[in-house]
């Protein structure tokens, strides 16, 4: 009976997804393998060009790149070699065992997790910071770090039990936001609200429920105030131990039928109009 290797094959043959350095990589689909190796993967053109931007301005390594022999393809492995950046080219199934999409676009860089603590994240002072509070849903996660990004934000913190910001959809919906600006993660909400005041932020929380609105709080000038928007789970909102904490909290006023917003969008109203407060 014959024996199929699982060893990387010779160079010049592409990586089946039986390679070692495939099945290495493979972890990173997992959170546990993410934790593990320091590492994520990004997948397609906008997330692996924005991981090599940043890996150029020494701002993040990235360890691999893997790429089928699509044309496509050809610049950004020119690029990744250009920077240092090992790339190995891979068969379509091995490109698709890394993947956690249904159409699977065969570019992967495996990247660094910036390992960015509070302190860190908050070290510039910045006016306008984004707290995800037990956010379950990696999509949502991740395109709020696109709001943030797009609103200029300084830095987004997940606390709690919250989704991993480097869950692969996460870093999707982030569309190569996640390599712009500071995220940092902690479990103890309290250190993460504390260190926002400690670094001069208002802390301001959305609810759906809460007293004032965006309307009244932009009039009376609260908003452009240096802030920081608490947002809680899809399911369930701020605790109240969270909201007792906090400064304020404010809802999105709604003006026509619509019983409610959903959390990204939510986030993309109230940062949006924290930064147009803050800039006029």
């Amino acid at each position: 009976m014959s024996v199929e290797h699982t060893s990387d094959p010779r160079p010049g043959n592409p990586l089946t997804e039986r390679s070692s350095r495939v099945a290495v990589a493979r972890k990173l689909t997992r959170r546990a393998g993410r934790d593990k190796a320091g590492a994520f993967l990004a997948e397609g053109a906008q997330a692996v060009g924005e991981a090599l931007s940043a890996h150029e301005a020494d701002e993040l390594r990235v360890r691999d790149v893997f790429v089928t022999d699509a044309p496509r393809h050809a610049e950004f492995a020119d690029r990744a070699r250009a920077a240092g950046v090992p790339v190995h080219e891979v068969t379509e199934r091995a490109a698709a065992s890394l993947s956690e999409t249904v159409t699977p676009q065969g570019l992967v860089a495996v990247c660094d997790q910036p390992g960015t603590d509070l302190a860190t994240a908050l070290a510039q002072r910045p006016r306008l910071v984004a707290v995800l509070v037990g956010i379950a849903d990696p999509g949502n996660a991740g395109t709020v770090v696109r709001v943030s990004d797009a609103a200029g934000a300084g830095a987004v913190l997940f606390a709690g039990d919250a989704v991993d910001a480097y869950n692969g959809k996460a870093v999707r919906a982030s569309t190569g936001s996640l390599f712009h600006l500071p995220v940092a993660r902690n479990r103890d909400v309290a250190a993460v609200l504390a260190a926002c005041r400690e670094a001069g932020l208002r802390l301001v929380g959305a609810d759906g429920h809460a007293t004032g609105d965006l309307d009244t709080a932009d009039a009376s000038g609260e908003l452009a105030e240096p802030t920081a928007w608490v947002f809680g789970s899809e399911a369930h909102g701020l605790s109240e131990e969270v909201t007792a904490q906090l400064d304020t909290t404010l809802r999105v006023p709604l003006h026509g039928r619509a019983e409610s917003l959903n959390l990204a969008t939510a986030a993309a109203v109230c940062l949006y109009a924290s930064a147009r407060a803050q800039r006029r």
